[in-house]
C-alpha cells in the first residue's frame, strides 16, 4: 500500500498541548478535530476553551500542563511514546476513519504499525479448540503472506491469533492505558509481542482502568488499523460482532469463518456470512480479496496537523435565538450536520460553534457519518 507520507512531526510543546486538549473533559476525537480546525492549534484551543464552556453553561475540567508532563514521563519510563495522527508511526489506515484518535500511546516497533498492511482476527473469548486452531492457522499463514495481525489481546481467539502471529508481526490494542493490561494473565503474551517486534497501542490515558464501554472503542482501533477483519466464532451480541459492524462503517472488508449451526459460538459469525461477509477457510481467501485494496493511496484527513492549517476558521458568538433553534432541531435520532444546517437555516459557522458548545457541555453524542444526537 502506498501512502502520501507522514506530515511534519509535532514539537514537544505542541505534543503537550495536544495531550492536554484530548485529556480535557468532554473533548473526544471529533471535538478535538473541530477545536483544532477552528482555533488553528491545540494551544490556541486551550486558551479559547474557557469562553466556549462559559457560553455552554457547564464548566469542564481542562487538563493541566503538569498532568500532561506526568503522563508523557510515565509512558517514557515504560518504553512507550505518544504518536500524533499523521506522524510516521501512526497506522495509515487508522488515520482515515471517523473520529480517529489524535494521539496514540504506542509501545514497541513502529514498523509493525506502518511497514506492512494489517488484518484483524477476532472472535469468542470462550473459543473452542477448533476455533483457536483455525485462528492460529490463519494468523500464521497471513503473516507468511506479508500481513501483520491486529487483535485485542482478549482470551480465546484473540490470544490464539496473537500467539501464532509472533514470527510475522502482531499488534495488540488495549481498552485501558498501556500500563493496564487486560486480562492480566496475558502478561507473558504481551511481553512476547513486544520482544518479537510487535506493538501495543492505546488511545486511553496512562493508568486508565478499562471499563465495559471502553472495549468497543478498542475494537474500533482494531478494525480501523486493518484492511480487513476476520471473525472466528462469534455469538450473537458479542464484542466480535461489534468489531465487524465497526469495520463495515469504516469501509473495511469483513470475513467470517463458518461454524457449526449447533454451536452458539458460531451463530453470529454464520449470520455475518448470510449478510454478505466473505466466507473464509484459508488465508488465501483473505489475501486475494484484500490485495487489490493495498495499492490505493490513503489520503490524510484534513485539518489534523497544525502544520497543515494555513488559516483557522473565524469563530463568532451565536445569539440565544440561534441556540434555541438548534436545540429544538436536535433529538435522540442521529442527524447529519448538513441536514441540521439545511432545515434550521442557520449558517455553517453558527451550527459548528453551537455544536462545539453543546459537545463540551456533554449534551450531544457524536456518531459515524458526521451525525449528532441530543442527550436527554
Amino acid at each position: 500500500m502506498s501512502g502520501v507520507g507522514p506530515t511534519p512531526g509535532l514539537t514537544e510543546s505542541q505534543r503537550l498541548n495536544w495531550l492536554r486538549l484530548i485529556r480535557s473533559e468532554n473533548v473526544g476525537p471529533a471535538t478535538f478535530r473541530d477545536l483544532l480546525r477552528h482555533f488553528g492549534s491545540a494551544g490556541a484551543a486551550l486558551e479559547g476553551l474557557p469562553d466556549l464552556v462559559r457560553r455552554a453553561g457547564k464548566p469542564i475540567r481542562i487538563a493541566g500542563l503538569d498532568d500532561a508532563e506526568r503522563e508523557m514521563e510515565a509512558l517514557a519510563a515504560m518504553g512507550a511514546r505518544l504518536v500524533a495522527i499523521g506522524e510516521a508511526d501512526y497506522p495509515e489506515w487508522l488515520r482515515a476513519i471517523d473520529a480517529a484518535p489524535p494521539l496514540l500511546a504506542i509501545k514497541g516497533a513502529g514498523a509493525a504499525l506502518t511497514g506492512r498492511p494489517m488484518i484483524a482476527i477476532v472472535g469468542a473469548r470462550n473459543a473452542s479448540v477448533a476455533g483457536r486452531k483455525i485462528a492460529a492457522i490463519l494468523a500464521r499463514d497471513l503473516g507468511e503472506d506479508g500481513f501483520v495481525i491486529a487483535s485485542g489481546l482478549a482470551r480465546g481467539i484473540d490470544a490464539a491469533a496473537h500467539d501464532a502471529a509472533l514470527s510475522g508481526g502482531t499488534v495488540a490494542a488495549f481498552a485501558g492505558g498501556l500500563d493496564r493490561l487486560y486480562p492480566p494473565e496475558h502478561a507473558d503474551l504481551a511481553a512476547r509481542i513486544i520482544a518479537s517486534g510487535g506493538a501495543h497501542v492505546s488511545e486511553m490515558p496512562y493508568g486508565w482502568e478499562p471499563r465495559a464501554r471502553d472495549f468497543p472503542r478498542r475494537n474500533r482501533l482494531v478494525s480501523g488499523m486493518s484492511a480487513g477483519v476476520v471473525v472466528v466464532e462469534a455469538a450473537e451480541r458479542s464484542g466480535s460482532l461489534i468489531t465487524a459492524r465497526l469495520a463495515g462503517i469504516q469501509g473495511r472488508t469483513v470475513f467470517a469463518v463458518p461454524g457449526s449451526p449447533l454451536d452458539p459460538r458460531s451463530t453470529g459469525s454464520n449470520r455475518l456470512i448470510k449478510e454478505g461477509a466473505h466466507l473464509v477457510t484459508a488465508a488465501r481467501d483473505v489475501a486475494e480479496i484484500v490485495a487489490p485494496m493495498l495499492g490505493r493511496v490513503i489520503a490524510p484527513p484534513p485539518a489534523w496537523s497544525e502544520n497543515d492549517i494555513v488559516e483557522p476558521v473565524t469563530l463568532h458568538t451565536p445569539d440565544e435565538g440561534d441556540r434555541a433553534i438548534l436545540v429544538e432541531a436536535l433529538g435522540p435520532v442521529p442527524t447529519t450536520i448538513d441536514d441540521i444546517i439545511r432545515f434550521t437555516g442557520l449558517s455553517t459557522p453558527t451550527v459548528q460553534v453551537l455544536l462545539l458548545e453543546l459537545d463540551l457541555a456533554g449534551r450531544i453524542s457524536r456518531h459515524p457519518g458526521q451525525r449528532v444526537s441530543l442527550i436527554d
